[in-house]
């Protein structure tokens, strides 16, 4: 019964944290952007899913700016279908998704676009790395939130 000792350590250090435990960074707060922007996207990911589509649990944030795109490595799977949907407030113009291999190619997608969304349909027929550019048209202006997540079947 080795496990028992570490068993018991572990708990102990969940029951009984250490003071530097405490002092780590506070985690970051969640913006009224990010939570506007994931709901945009998450209402087009779910038309995916009347398709069969199952929404990703993970998404990504970040702040794009105009003339710099945003690029984001996946794993796809050969076989699966995918749809990538990126939101960024309304008022933003001519945003972008685009999927490229692990080359730089650019790969044939189905796209959508409308008022501050975009997604990029795609089934690879190779699996490994792909990459996911997010893009905005707008020759300037302020850094936008933005949020990306995925679906697949």
């Amino acid at each position: 019964m080795r496990f028992l000792p570490v068993f018991a350590a572990a708990l102990a250090l969940l029951l009984f944290p250490s003071p530097r435990a405490s002092a780590q960074a506070p985690v970051p707060r969640v913006t009224d952007a990010q939570v506007q922007t994931r709901a945009a996207a998450l209402q087009v990911a779910g038309a995916f899913s009347n398709d069969g589509f199952k929404i990703r649990d993970g998404h990504w944030w970040g702040s794009l700016t105009p003339k710099e795109p945003k690029i984001i490595q996946v794993n796809l799977y050969a076989g699966n279908q995918y749809w990538f949907v990126a939101a960024v407030s309304p008022e933003t113009k001519g945003l972008k998704v685009a999927v490229y291999d692990e080359t730089g190619k650019p790969m044939a997608t189905e796209s959508y676009q409308q008022d501050g969304r975009a997604a990029a349909g795609f089934s690879p027929t190779v699996s490994g790395p792909y990459y996911v550019k997010v893009t905005t048209e707008a020759a300037e202006g302020e850094p936008v939130t933005f949020c990306l997540l995925y679906s697949y079947k």
